[in-house]
């Protein structure tokens, strides 16, 4: 279509194309009409056809012409409803329809919308800020008022409810998707009665044309009880979600069904006239509701965030599980978290030393990319296997847990005290996990080289030392850049640990592995049982630590071979760092370079912290459709209790709000492992 002068008035218009009787089925003067309508007050509008009834009759011949035998089922069966079953099909399709605007079929009220309307959304935005009764009188005035109650399109409304009937019962047939609602088992299925109510309705306007349905009709109290039942059946799936798992496939298919409901709900409402005044009610209804489905039909936006919150929800109800037994209560849960980070203190002071003799093997970029990646990974994996912790993989966890405290529906009339008491005891556990690691991993590290020395006659940190107090210098290098890109992989890594457990639950790995047969006849049952059990509590942790060692070990020679300074920071290698580079200086160093290292060992550890919870929490607060807004309260009460009581951030001094804010986690957390 050619661009038209924005600037042409509407009685300009209806001058050049309706002082005569227009047969053209060009689509042009239509698409001229409505935009230069925008411009005009719409008052005006309606006095020029009242007062011209010529022009009046020959637009209404045009109108009636261009819309004659144009079907709209496409319009409600396939505009803003997911096509594809997958998430990247769909996206890939969209963007292409975005960039490429696909070829319609020309005899469709699909194809006539898009060829009128440059803008969908300013369109239906401009209509429904037009007063009521200037939009009923313009129907009236084209006599398209009662086109609702027209045989042609009641028969296109019932013909396209048995579409997406015919549809959401295939894909709510399917056996993952049953699986979802062991619930529905022993129950008729109701996607199977909605269809054969449709079907129904269907056969009666063949056999009476004529035929209007009214609120107390039985056959729509009918329909609407089945539809309320396939809504209910979609609910349940996906409520079950956080016991039996899910996949991105059954994650779209259920959003997809739960679409086409909707939309026959919608189509079948349009279809109940209740009395005279009904009718043009529904009549303009139709036509706003095509335009909104055709606004949004290629809205990645809203893909992306239907398709993804389901997910994040899961991976964060995972997490949250984990994260509860990193928040500690009493004073023997706060010594114990110390004694753990200390062991993982250990186990870093000594990765610390294997990578700086790893860096004077000599070799390319992708094997030393391999051997510090691997120098992390099994270290980490180490200090999960043995029950020790890592500061920083703490807040991905803990982040989830807090999050869903506030998303739970019965903490809604909490008291907002108990809340922030609940973030001192986070708090406090982070900083004493923090001193564990610290603690340890510089006396470890300063140890081993101390013994290496000792035992080859040379200082082998020497040559090292001045690049590795240089990396704690935040002035003289990228510390908190390289801080901040540890955090985002500590972040990462939470959503490996939760994916993986979803995962596993979804596809039932435990049980297959205790159920397998090979497994039985070789090992014996006891010992399948016994592997299956260690699979579903470590696995997911073993995964993501070694993936979060593989990201930072590959980080800086990936960064070199790009040409950017890309590496790490994080705060327990950075206290081992920091004995190396002292002890390869003899520890003659200047006062400034002593504490501007120290100092930025504990800068790093803040944003290794503030990152990884920070996206940890925006992930979960997503997931449950909270925002930062509605929790702004609850900030203020965290500072103002931090201010009265600062000392219960660091020490496990005890508070008669320890049972509420232990009754408030406790009630939280999921008990998905017992029902398994």
């Amino acid at each position: 279509m050619k661009f038209f002068n924005s600037s042409t008035n509407f009685e300009t218009v209806l001058k050049k194309y309706f002082s005569f009787k227009n047969e053209t089925l060009s689509l042009e003067p239509f698409a001229e009409f409505l935009e230069s309508i925008k411009r005009a007050d719409f008052t005006d509008v309606l006095n020029f056809f009242k007062s011209n009834p010529d022009f009046t009759a020959n637009f209404k011949h045009y109108i009636y012409n261009i819309f004659e035998g144009r079907p709209f089922n496409l319009s409600l069966t396939e505009a803003n409803i997911l096509s594809e079953n997958a998430f990247l099909p769909e996206l890939k399709k969209r963007i292409l329809n975005k960039v490429l605007p696909p070829v319609e079929k020309e005899k469709t009220v699909w194809y006539l919308i898009d060829n009128i309307s440059l803008r969908p959304k300013k369109d239906l935005e401009y209509l429904h800020n037009l007063p009521e009764n200037e939009i009923n009188e313009f129907l009236t005035i084209l006599g398209i008022s009662d086109f609702i109650i027209k045989n042609n399109v009641k028969r296109e409304l019932i013909f396209s409810m048995n579409i997406l009937s015919w549809r959401v019962t295939g894909m709510a047939m399917e056996v993952e998707v049953v699986r979802m609602a062991p619930e529905y088992r022993n129950f008729d299925n109701p996607f199977l009665a909605l269809q054969n109510e449709l079907e129904s309705l269907a056969a009666e306007l063949e056999a009476d044309p004529g035929l209007q349905l009214h609120s107390k009709d039985s056959s729509y109290k009918q329909i609407k009880i089945y539809i309320q039942q396939c809504h209910e059946f979609v609910n349940i799936a996906f409520k079950n979600s956080s016991k039996y798992g899910i996949s991105g496939k059954i994650n779209q298919s259920l959003l997809k069904i739960r679409q086409q409901i909707e939309r026959i709900n919608e189509i079948i409402k349009l279809l109940v006239i209740n009395g005279d005044e009904d009718v043009i009610i529904k009549s303009k209804q139709l036509m706003f509701n095509i335009l909104r489905y055709k606004s949004h039909k290629n809205n990645i936006a809203e893909l992306i965030n239907d398709s993804t919150r389901l997910i994040s929800h899961l991976i964060t109800n995972h997490t949250a599980e984990a994260g509860s037994h990193y928040i500690t209560s009493t004073r023997k849960e706060y010594m114990k978290m110390f004694y753990k980070a200390s062991g993982g203190g250990i186990i870093v002071g000594a990765l610390c030393v294997l990578k700086m003799l790893y860096g004077y093997i000599p070799g390319s970029d992708f094997s030393h990319a391999f051997l510090y990646s691997m120098n992390y990974a099994m270290g980490f994996v180490m200090i999960y296997l043995m029950g020790f912790t890592l500061a920083t993989k703490q807040p991905a966890m803990t982040a989830a847990t807090m999050t869903k405290v506030l998303a739970e529906e019965g903490n809604s009339k909490r008291n907002n005290t108990e809340f922030a008491h609940l973030v001192s005891k986070l708090f406090r556990s982070q900083f004493i996990a923090f001193v564990g690691n610290v603690a340890l991993s510089f006396p470890i590290a300063l140890a081993i080289i101390y013994g290496l020395d000792v035992f080859f006659s040379q200082n082998l940190a020497v040559d090292r030392s001045d690049k590795l107090l240089k990396d704690l210098d935040p002035f003289q290098s990228k510390a908190i850049l390289h801080a901040s890109i540890a955090g985002f992989y500590l972040f990462i890594s939470g959503i490996i640990s939760g994916n993986i457990g979803n995962n596993s639950v979804f596809y039932q790995i435990p049980e297959r592995i205790a159920k397998n047969i090979s497994i039985r006849k070789l090992f014996g049952v006891k010992f399948a049982k016994n592997l299956s059990k260690y699979y579903a509590k470590n696995w997911p942790g073993i995964i993501s630590n070694f993936w979060f060692g593989v990201f930072l070990g590959a980080t800086a020679p990936v960064g070199l071979f790009f040409g950017l300074d890309l590496d790490i920071r994080h705060i327990t290698f950075a206290a081992g760092n920091l004995a190396l580079g002292l002890y390869g200086k003899d520890f003659s160093v200047d006062a400034y370079t002593f504490w501007i290292s120290f100092f930025t060992v504990f800068l790093i550890g803040f944003f290794n912290f503030l990152v990884s919870f920070g996206l940890s929490m925006f992930l979960a607060f997503r997931s449950r459709k909270l925002n930062f807004g509605q929790v702004s309260e609850i900030y203020k009460e965290i500072f103002r209790y931090f201010l009265s009581h600062p000392f219960k951030f660091f020490f496990p001094l005890s508070s008669r709000l320890d049972k509420h804010a232990d009754d408030l986690m406790n009630n939280t957390i999921s008990t998905k492992s017992e029902d398994h």
